[in-house]
């Protein structure tokens, strides 16, 4: 399928959207979550810029597959290194290891088998980005405008389990339907983040 000139667009603005954040960065952050936001946002960027180049077709690499899982996985290790710092080593053991295993199942295990072990990552860091923006947002231990962080993280769980679903050959909406609504809910997704980080410039 054909990626239209609007999603392009679409596409090229969350990809400036991704761009500001990385350059603008997150102030008052220790390193690891500092790293681990600049990582989860520069892939975005090339994620972006794949779609644009590639076309959908991009989606169905495994490869593609991968790097789009870092996104939730390093921005879901910022935040819990930030305000759950008693789990944050279990945490970053949990990234290491699910970002292995789906690589290692997308090359050796069935399709299925590996779509199911990439959801349950995905999952668990979508959940993680989205409700504790929320309980840190509503315990004011940060401005009221980080709730929007949450809000990326459940556009991104759901743009996750579309893919999830198209990719078992089960998709909850016809194709063409989830392709072309993907690219908005990237832009989406990236808005709300860079409008919840904005709680940290000074």
């Amino acid at each position: 399928m054909k990626i239209s000139t609007l999603n392009r667009i679409l596409l090229f603005f969350t990809a400036l959207l991704a761009s500001y954040q990385v350059a603008a960065g997150v102030d008052g952050m220790s390193v690891i979550p500092m790293l681990a936001y600049t990582i989860g946002f520069g892939i975005l960027l090339v994620a972006c810029l794949m779609l644009i180049i590639l076309g959908y077709d991009a989606l169905e690499s495994p490869t593609v597959a991968i790097i789009s899982t870092i996104i939730p996985l390093s921005l879901s290790l910022g935040l819990v290194w930030e305000y759950l710092p008693s789990i944050h080593i279990p945490y970053l053991l949990f990234t290491l290891m699910g970002l292995l295993s789906i690589t290692i199942s997308r090359f050796i295990f069935s399709r299925q088998l590996s779509t199911l072990i990439l959801a349950f990552v995905h999952g668990t860091a979508g959940l993680v980005i989205f409700i504790l923006p929320i309980v840190v947002s509503i315990n004011r231990l940060i401005q009221p405008i980080f709730i929007f962080v949450g809000v990326g993280g459940s556009l991104i769980g759901i743009g996750g389990l579309l893919l999830y679903f198209l990719k078992t050959g089960k998709p909850i909406f016809p194709r063409s339907i989830i392709l072309n609504v993907f690219p908005a809910l990237m832009f989406a997704t990236t808005l709300a983040f860079v409008v919840g980080f904005s709680a940290f410039i000074k």
